[in-house]
């Protein structure tokens, strides 16, 4: 196992919806590679579809402007 850490940790357990979505074929081989290594460090087999809503979070709550606006709402405008 690799001791290099990727920016998308080990996945927790949790409750999940269906969701289909398109996506151009160099994205989806982008996932796969990116699932493959994910498996390998952490030693845990993950496809791709496993990972996407993982990252989509990771990546939302890294947004300061989405941040931002989502708390705005949230307090009541």
């Amino acid at each position: 196992m690799s001791t290099t850490k990727l920016r998308l940790g080990p996945l927790p357990k949790t409750e999940n919806l269906k969701l289909t979505f398109t996506c151009p074929a160099s994205l989806k081989a982008d996932l796969e590679r990116y699932a493959a290594l994910h498996s390998q460090t952490y030693g845990e087999k993950v496809d791709a579809l496993t990972l996407i809503p993982h990252m989509l979070e990771a990546f939302m709550a890294r947004d300061r402007v989405f941040k931002r606006a989502d708390a705005g709402a949230k307090g009541g405008d």
